[in-house]
């Protein structure tokens, strides 16, 4: 749930420069299983990719329904219990480096939001409406006796996001009814024991079209390849610049507005994690944690948003997907601490 805005106009994601970017607020032809963009070139990539009939409806603002209750036996984060004195600060300061009391801490509740991603994603059908599919988030939370982050966070008035065909993120759910052939995006954050755990995966209704197939697939694919860049002494650069030459291979735009982030007791810190290539200077050190969430569309990468202020759709209403985990840097590696454990 955090967003960057770049400074310069832009023709393609191409690398920019570290102090390009600021925060704003807390996202019988060539199959293209077979032909890479790299291959054939950028611009007949794209032509082959976009034959294909569009089997989707484009998302519109529906109905919200009121804010949820949680059992005042919860503990809350502190921008629930003091709304109008908590600091945010997000992405300020030193990237922490955490405790191994903490690390445990941050395991727990990376696992309790894995489980309710996995309880959520099987109501997933036809006919549901995002609203509840929050519903079923809000009270598997409030089963494992954990808050539900999203919920009040800058006034978001719901337990997830769910983001929908042109949605790219931050989407609120509604009173639309999932149809066959749609992809949702699911973003799940829980807050357990003064920690938070946050993870995304992007799921198809029923039958999904090759497109949908590929566009889900090749994320997937950016998020893992990035994660597997990480361990100490790497450069958070390298992160962006792996999923954007991936994405590029397959004729997609990686959508460059929303980043990664450091996460613990905070929802959102230090580092920002880019998606697309760049050339930044901070480096991984064990102990610390961050999410790894890239954002990859299947047409233009420019956003619109919404009046409720939190939506963002692609500008030209193609589709994206949205894959995240939460990682911890240890002394030889990585360790996914948002993968359910069997």
């Amino acid at each position: 749930m955090h967003s960057l805005v770049t400074r310069l106009a832009r023709t393609s994601t191409s690398k920019l420069s570290w102090n390009h970017i600021f925060c704003d607020r807390c996202s019988g032809v060539l199959s293209p299983h077979t032909a890479s963009r790299r291959h054939i070139g950028a611009d007949w990539f794209r032509y082959l990719t976009s034959k294909k009939e569009k089997s989707y409806a484009v998302v519109a603002p529906a109905t919200v329904s009121p804010i949820k209750p949680v059992p005042s036996t919860i503990r809350v984060p502190g921008y629930v219990s003091h709304p109008h004195t908590y600091n945010y600060g997000d992405l300020d300061g030193q990237i922490e480096i955490k405790s191994e009391d903490q690390i445990e801490g941050m395991r727990a509740a990376c696992q309790t939001a894995a489980q309710v991603l996995e309880e959520t994603s099987q109501h997933i059908a036809p006919g549901c409406t995002t609203d509840q599919l929050d519903q079923v988030a809000h009270n598997a939370c409030i089963k494992r006796e954990c808050y539900p982050s999203p919920l009040a966070y800058k006034s978001f008035p719901k337990s997830i996001c769910t983001s929908v065909n042109n949605v790219v993120v931050h989407g609120i759910p509604d009173s639309r009814e999932l149809q066959l052939g749609d992809i949702i995006s699911i973003d799940v954050t829980v807050y357990l024991n003064g920690f938070h755990g946050d993870l995304c995966a992007t799921y198809g209704v029923g039958k999904i079209d090759s497109g949908a197939d590929i566009l889900l697939q090749v994320t997937q694919e950016c998020r893992d390849l990035a994660i597997s860049q990480c361990g100490p002494g790497v450069h958070f650069a390298n992160i962006g610049n792996v999923i954007q030459e991936h994405a590029e291979e397959y004729g997609l735009e990686v959508v460059p507005y929303f980043c990664g982030h450091g996460i613990g007791s905070y929802f959102h810190g230090a580092p920002q994690v880019l998606h697309y290539g760049n050339d930044g200077p901070e480096i991984m050190l064990p102990g610390m944690t961050f999410t790894i969430e890239p954002i990859l569309s299947e047409g233009d990468w420019e956003v619109k948003s919404w009046p409720d202020g939190w939506t963002y759709t692609t500008s030209d209403h193609s589709r994206t997907a949205q894959w995240e985990h939460t990682v911890l840097i240890t002394e030889h590696g990585c360790e996914v601490l948002t993968e359910l454990n069997s």
